[in-house]
């Protein structure tokens, strides 16, 4: 059941960065899970900006695309504290396993063709 629209979905991914910079202070991030966190912020924020979906200004990376690309990060960031060796750091480790299930469930909840048919419409 696709319950989120590309607009809804954009919402979220302007959240998101901001979540993976705050992250550090508020869950006491440090190292390279604080680093990880910062980089992440980054590369997301960039590619919300230049995905081809309503609140993407740049309209770049098709929106499928930017779904794919959360469909291989969700997995990774719940693997990346045992692969990078902080999984012993629970606050760090909870992190990473959280934020890769909501990615996701965001990315199971997402109409990712939803753009497409706007634009289709709107044509």
């Amino acid at each position: 059941m696709k319950i989120l629209n590309p607009r809804t979905h954009g919402y979220l991914d302007y959240v998101t960065p901001i979540l993976f910079l705050v992250a550090p202070t508020l869950f006491g991030l440090t190292g390279i899970p604080a680093m990880l966190a910062y980089a992440l912020a980054i590369i997301h924020l960039v590619m919300t900006l230049a995905t081809d979906f309503p609140l993407g200004p740049v309209k770049f990376l098709p929106f499928t695309i930017h779904g794919w690309v959360e469909r291989v990060v969700g997995p990774l960031l719940i693997v990346v504290p045992f692969v990078l060796g902080f999984s012993t750091d629970l606050a760090a480790r909870n992190f990473y396993l959280a934020i890769g299930v909501i990615i996701i469930l965001v990315g199971v909840l997402t109409d990712y063709k939803g753009a497409e048919t706007t634009k289709a419409q709107t044509r």
